[in-house]
């Protein structure tokens, strides 16, 4: 490790230079800022987790969400299986975990919300934080409406038969209902029956009043478990992140007793090396690793700002990240066997169809030379390979009536997101014995699942809030309240008929590009505007090691630029191909990909814009209020302004065991630490309550 010289103690430290005296500096570092920041005294009744637990599983509950169910299984089924998962680790090692690490170090650190922290790297960077707080506002917006389809299913699964087992009969004509006799059960279940969708998104149609009650119970709950902070949540996080494990591994068990299981497990690790050549494979990868992360929402950085200021935040982003992956793994093993099951029962009754057509042609005589070997009568008898065998090779000759069963074909038509969730697990589950019990505690654990992410992203717009302006710090309760009650009245967009399509919008635009940017910002603040060195220094004092000099070049190249990478290679998919969605036609009962109206196109450009514009608004603002000022007077008001929030750098932060004599590697160069170069040789004020924090931790 790297031997630094100590922070000059008080008797030995020399006045700051005769710009500004010491009486100036403490003067200064109490008062508020216009933004109404709180002074570091008030970081000492910030809340704490009850225990590392706590901590962990309200980390690991954020970054565990619906995308390690549907999105992640989804991509490894379309992207050559086991190779996807192995360029999804590489990725998430050289990527994923020094960036999440980066984030839990600046929050525990600073111990303020993403704005805070990257006012205290450089108040011209503060734009980042907000930001976050947009995307997180966006995301919540959308997200708490997949909550409600899950409220919705949840409460219909309380019946026998389920509900979308079977088509509905028309009782006017006594007969069948068309359009679900054109898809399916579960399809016309979900887009008339929940959705009762329109057929594009210029059709709005009025509000469903039943989705719109389940929004309403939807955002009551997160209002009622985020209401006293994380004292409230993090309570609520003890169910909700362990509760869908046990859902998962108690699917798991029933899944691996499934006819078909074995053959979807197989589907599933079957590696195609091939798709590494894909440029488009990349750039799913990188994505699913940013996402699944959390990274760039703030999050991450609220929650760790919770954290004693020692706690070893290096361990918990590898043990978090390790967890994020085995979760997706254990997913895609509950997803592959159930689909399995489904594709091969869809198979089976293929073969069954068949056989009874070729029995019908039989009794009126057709006796011909490419007749099956096998026994007709008895389908049950016949297996998938035999007959694929015959369709080989006498498909051909016998009509277009008898059709192939071919189950790799069935199990690559993949199916993501919310088709995923709600048609093709819903028709698996529908042919389960006791099918209500294993819905419910499906949709049960979506809706847990659902709920801890969403508690991190409204930590993520709370926390920086509260901590940027006094007056909201000191009314919780009403930011909490409002937040969610804002939030109600804006997501009623998502429940209109059109609603799906909406939150298709917001799903795909308003939080992918802008969130890439506020990352390639926060890498760049701390790789290059405070310096990657620096930053290292004092991850140093907060942990008492070093962690390995490979973060810097990390951070500095690595990671900046794979970054950029997949902002452009988000940017050309844009501007080459026209964003389209999916729509769904009554008349023909199945799916169709529409092009965005114009109208529809203004609105997504203004969501991104909307998202990210913080960022320029916050650089210019903070040049315009210093533009009058000199060099000097605004490099010091810049400092000041950080020591407002920071603690770890503080030489109440060193103990006698991080003290060290100067190496030989640091005769060159001054201890790097949250004050520049040009203003370390004065002594930071003591800050007696940090003492008296430290000496209660080390009892």
């Amino acid at each position: 490790m790297m031997q630094k010289p100590p922070l000059p103690s008080d008797e030995e430290g020399t006045r700051m230079g005769e710009s500004r005296s010491e009486a100036e500096l403490l003067d200064l570092g109490v008062q508020g800022t216009s933004g109404g920041v709180a002074s570091s005294g008030d970081a000492d009744d910030r809340p704490a987790w009850d225990s590392k637990l706590q901590y962990v599983l309200a980390q690991v509950g954020f970054s565990v969400g619906l995308g390690n169910v549907w999105r992640f299984p989804y991509l490894c089924h379309q992207n050559g299986g086991g190779a996807f998962m192995v360029l999804y680790v590489m990725l998430l090692l050289v990527v994923g975990v020094p960036l999440f690490f980066m984030e839990l170090a600046a929050g525990q650190c600073i111990r303020q919300g993403s704005i805070g922290v990257w006012k205290h790297i450089s108040p011209k960077l503060a734009g980042i934080g907000y930001s976050s707080c947009m995307v997180c506002f966006f995301v919540a917006l959308y997200y708490n409406v997949i909550i409600a389809w899950s409220l919705f299913y949840m409460g219909n699964s309380f019946q026998y038969p389920l509900p979308w087992e079977q088509c509905p009969i028309n009782m006017t004509i006594n007969k069948t209902v068309k359009e679900c006799l054109g898809s399916s059960p579960t399809s016309y279940f979900w887009f008339r029956k929940a959705l009762d969708i329109t057929d594009s998104i210029d059709e709005s149609g009025e509000f469903n009043p039943i989705m719109t009650g389940c929004l309403l119970a939807a955002w009551a709950i997160v209002c009622l478990a985020m209401i006293k902070g994380i004292k409230s949540s993090a309570k609520v996080m003890y169910f909700s992140s362990v509760f869908p494990y046990a859902v998962l591994f108690i699917f798991l068990v029933r899944g691996l007793m499934l006819d078909g299981a074995k053959e979807g497990i197989a589907y599933m690790f079957y590696p195609k090396i091939e798709i590494w050549a894909e440029v488009q494979v990349w750039r799913q990868a990188a994505t699913q690793v940013f996402f699944a992360l959390g990274l760039g929402y703030g999050s991450v950085i609220a929650y760790s700002s919770y954290n004693p200021i020692h706690n070893n935040c290096h361990r918990d982003a590898l043990m978090v990240s390790c967890i994020n992956f085995m979760t997706s793994v254990l997913a895609s093993l509950v997803v592959f066997v159930v689909l399995g099951f489904r594709a091969k029962n869809i198979v089976l009754n293929c073969i069954t169809q068949n056989l009874g057509l070729l029995n019908d042609m039989a009794t009126h005589g057709s006796n011909h030379h490419w007749w099956p070997w096998f026994n007709m009568s008895d389908p049950a008898s016949v297996t998938i390979p035999d007959y694929r065998e015959w369709y080989h090779h006498y498909g051909s000759q016998v009509g277009t009536n008898i059709t192939d069963c071919d189950l790799d074909e069935e199990m690559s038509k993949g199916v993501e997101g919310t088709g995923l969730a709600f048609i093709a697990f819903t028709e698996a589950m529908a042919q389960f014995p006791a099918s209500p019990f294993w819905s419910t505690l499906f949709f049960l654990m979506l809706l847990n699942l659902g709920m801890s992410t969403m508690f991190g992203t409204m930590q993520g717009i709370l926390t920086p809030l509260m901590d940027n302006f006094s007056l909201l710090g000191r009314h919780r309760t009403m930011l909490t309240v409002c937040s969610c009650a804002l939030g109600f009245v804006i997501g009623l967009l998502f429940t209109q008929r059109s609603g799906n399509y909406f939150v298709t919008m917001f799903d795909d635009y308003s939080a992918t590009l802008p969130l890439i940017i506020v990352v390639v910002f926060e890498t760049f603040a701390v790789a290059w505007v405070y310096g990657a060195d620096r930053f290292l220094d004092d991850i140093e004092i907060m942990l008492k090691w070093r962690p390995p000099v490979l973060y810097k070049y990390l951070w500095k190249y690595v990671c900046l630029f794979a970054m950029v990478g997949l902002l452009a290679a988000s940017l050309l998919r844009m501007v080459f191909k026209r964003p389209t969605y999916t729509a769904w036609n009554h008349t023909t009962a199945s799916e169709t990909t529409l092009e965005y109206p114009g109208w529809a196109l203004a609105m997504l450009a203004m969501l991104i814009l909307a998202a990210t514009l913080p960022v320029p608004v916050g650089y210019f603002h903070s040049w315009l209020k210093n533009r009058g000022m000199g060099p000097e007077g605004e490099l010091a008001g810049q400092e000041i302004d950080r020591e407002r929030y920071t603690k770890c750098n503080s030489s109440d932060a060193l103990d006698s065991n991080s003290q060290h004599t100067p190496s030989v590697e640091d005769n060159g160069r001054p201890r790097a630490s949250f004050l520049p170069l040009g203003l370390d040789h004065y002594r930071l004020l003591p800050q007696q309550e940090d003492v008296e924090e430290e000496e209660e931790d080390t009892m």
